[in-house]
């Protein structure tokens, strides 16, 4: 009896333990089956545009791709068909649009790669798809309005002329994107057949948008962050600061000099902005809390991806207890480990004309399906607060003097008021290199318009990038 009783209690004890892995497995099952459904609805886009999903292709045999306007309702790509039904995509402007609109051949880049969804898809009611099936026509795609307006593009486009580099124009308010230009370009319809030579010259950058992927010393427009710095780390006497600018300032062998060796005499804070004082950031920044500063750098978005629905690189300062006082020198006159895209820079400047409040950055804003009806509206969204309103409003005040009494003296006196910074940013082994900076807003007090310039290898940020920053500015409020 016993031994029978053990039997049967351990067949039960197994058929227990069996049943316990049994249902354990049906409930993994079941939650990796609600997570991949749930991932599948929230993340529709991602899925279709990954390359692996052959879902595009069938949609694309079925349905034209959609065509893309600008903010005024200029065409900016669109499909055209011959008469013997080959498709061609064709780009009015060619490579005036060339990085922001991008190309959907040999991959996607741009709008046509960030809008791929609603472009390869249709909102046609099932009567007129019957229609066209008759007809042996394919469904059209919906259509992408943009943000971007096409004559502040071609007024930065050629204002940057021969020479490389960025412009970024947004509204600081909505975080529209205005301009978005990057130099060298190239023409998007031509893309398949340079494909192979682009893709064969290691050393070609034709294909990477400056303004969102480009990392630069970011130069004297990061004395903006290093001021907001000493302004949170000294709140109450930051107005009665004070340094002897002699032309030079030396820390352990290590020499940082005022643009040019000038010479600037006792300059307080507001002036050490406007003149863009090398050595008086550089002893700012020797007294800097290296934790505060790190916070206030991840605050304003550095060492991260920045939130737009577009590619962007991370612009990177390497701060920490182990700095030594010669890197802190170059880091606080945006040198040494600082690397920055036009993007951040431009977003930064936005939320100071913003009263601290940081709009993301969007170029698409709206998408239009059958009948003129919208189908997705892209609102402005705020990220956050990147600084206090009062902050923000004595960095406002002190932009403005730069161009009253400072670097940007090329914005005074115009029918509209400016404020900005510029920067001159050293690069490579040759002494006397530099970028080109120029960041600001305009009008000063009540900003509308947002600009970003940075012209690669020019020189001093108020001899070139200031003069491109007045046409776009003279362009917009015209």
């Amino acid at each position: 009896m016993n031994t029978k009783k053990n039997k049967n209690g351990g067949r039960k004890k197994k058929n227990t333990q069996i049943m316990l892995v049994t249902w354990a497995f049906v409930l993994l099952f079941l939650a990796m089956a609600g997570y991949i459904t749930h991932y599948a609805l929230t993340h529709k886009q991602e899925l279709m545009n990954n390359s692996y999903n052959g879902r595009q292709q069938l949609l694309l045999a079925q349905n034209t791709r959609g065509t893309i306007y600008a903010a005024g309702g200029e065409v900016l790509a669109r499909t055209v068909t011959d008469g013997e039904g080959n498709e061609k995509r064709e780009y009015p402007y060619q490579n005036l649009f060339s990085h922001a609109v991008g190309y959907a051949v040999n991959g996607r880049m741009g709008i046509e790669s960030q809008a791929n969804y609603y472009l390869i898809n249709t909102s046609i009611p099932l009567s007129q798809k019957a229609a066209l099936d008759v007809g042996g026509e394919k469904f059209p795609g919906n259509d992408v309005y943009t943000t971007l307006d096409v004559h502040l593009q071609q007024v930065a486009y050629e204002a940057l002329g021969v020479y490389q580099g960025a412009v970024i124009a947004t509204e600081p308010a909505t975080g529209k994107i205005l301009a978005m230009v990057s130099k060298p370009d190239f023409n998007p319809e031509r893309i398949k057949e340079m494909w192979d030579e682009l893709i064969g010259d290691e050393e070609s950058s034709v294909l990477l948008n400056r303004v969102t992927q480009g990392l630069y010393p970011p130069g004297s427009t990061f004395k903006i962050i290093t001021a907001l710095e000493y302004i949170r780390e000294h709140p109450d006497s930051y107005q009665g600061y004070s340094y002897n600018c002699t032309g030079a300032i030396t820390r352990q062998d290590s020499r940082i000099q005022c643009y040019h060796g000038t010479v600037h005499g006792t300059v307080n804070f507001q002036k050490s902005f406007a003149k863009s004082c090398n050595t008086s950031f550089a002893n700012m920044g020797l007294s800097f809390d290296r934790d505060a500063f790190a916070k206030t750098l991840e605050q304003l978005l550095f060492n991260q991806k920045p939130p737009v629905a577009f590619p962007a690189n991370t612009s990177r300062v390497d701060i920490s207890q182990e700095a030594t006082e010669p890197g802190m020198m170059q880091i606080s006159i945006g040198q040494g480990t600082t690397s920055m895209t036009p993007l951040l820079l431009n977003m930064i400047t936005c939320s100071i004309a913003n009263g601290g409040i940081l709009m993301e950055p969007y170029m698409v804003d709206y998408v239009q399906g059958y009948g003129e009806n919208v189908i997705k509206e892209f609102t402005p969204s705020a990220y956050g607060k990147l600084m206090e309103p009062q902050e923000a409003q004595t960095l406002k005040e002190m932009m403005a003097n730069v161009v009253e009494e400072g670097t940007a003296s090329k914005l005074k006196g115009l029918s509209y008021t400016a404020a900005g910074k510029t920067g001159s940013a050293e690069f490579g082994t040759v002494k006397g290199d530099s970028h080109a900076w120029f960041t600001g807003f305009a009008p000063a007090q009540e900003p509308e318009i947002c600009v970003t310039i940075i012209i690669e290898g020019a020189g001093a940020g108020g001899d070139y990038a200031v003069p491109i920053a007045k046409r776009i500015f003279d362009a917009y409020f015209q």
